[in-house]
């Protein structure tokens, strides 16, 4: 196998969480087109049935499947839908989740925890069912998980979700420890600021706008195609002596000074 061909996903079952949008979108879309059979899931299920048929269209094989990360019911019923259409799934992107600012002294016990059910435990969640099926079925594995550099740093008003992806940063370690022996892989993907649904508005004003210039040493947002190269490494096997790792993609914002 030459270099390039170690960065395929030919082949290989792929399920994206929180598809519907954004980088999961953008992600599922380049899992097709290095091979890999897409299972789309997220909640909103006729957006990821218009994007299956446009991976389709295109020559490529997807999968939508309806996925609410906070259930389990929910998250067993997508994998045994993977499993029916294409087999075991082997590599899995956790992206789905919520974020949104508020000071620590007007988060209410709800908001705390729907920010920890979908954007912890949702990644836990999804991760433990999908090491599960691949140790059933004597198969190794990828996991990357999509934390934040708000996971390794934190930003003023926003401990909720910094608290959140932090957690996912530890338990991308942890598992990465426990499940190297049942050769099932790892990692995170750490973003620092892309453009989506959830901070359009703001990116969009000229506070947002100023407040890239002055912290991003790249002074601009992230493309969503800069995120193909670290999600490529380590869903194939171009990265496969790699697991516990948790890579930052945020134009150098992580070594701004304070």
């Amino acid at each position: 196998m030459d270099a390039l061909q170690k960065f395929s996903l030919a082949g290989k079952t792929v399920l994206i969480t929180g598809a519907s949008s954004g980088i999961g979108e953008h992600l599922a879309r380049l899992a097709a087109q290095a091979g890999a059979l897409v299972v789309l899931g997220a909640r909103r299920i006729e957006r990821l049935e218009k994007i299956a048929q446009d991976i389709q269209w295109l020559g490529g094989e997807a999968l939508a499947v309806a996925l609410d990360v906070t259930d389990r019911s929910s998250v067993e019923a997508a994998f045994h839908a993977a499993e029916a259409h294409f087999g075991v799934v082997e590599v899995v992107l956790n992206n789905a989740g919520v974020g949104n600012g508020r000071r620590a002294l007007e988060i209410s016990e709800d908001e705390w925890r729907a920010m920890l059910s979908t954007n912890l435990d949702g990644v836990w969640r999804v991760a433990q069912c999908a090491a599960q099926r691949l140790v059933k079925a004597g198969r190794g594995g990828s996991i990357v998980n999509v934390a934040s550099i708000l996971g390794l740093r934190v930003g003023n008003g926003y401990s909720h979700y910094c608290a959140a992806k932090a957690g996912v940063v530890q338990l991308t370690k942890s598992l990465a420890l426990e499940l190297a022996r049942h050769q099932i892989r790892v990692n995170a993907i750490a973003p620092g600021y892309f453009k989506t649904e959830m901070n359009d508005a703001y990116f969009d004003c000229d506070k947002g706008q100023a407040y890239i210039r002055d912290a991003v040493p790249m002074r601009r947002l992230g493309l969503r195609q800069e995120l193909d190269g670290p999600f490529l490494l380590l869903a194939s096997e171009a990265g496969s002596f790699m697991t516990g790792e948790v890579m930052a993609v945020d134009g150098g914002h992580l070594l701004s000074t304070l």
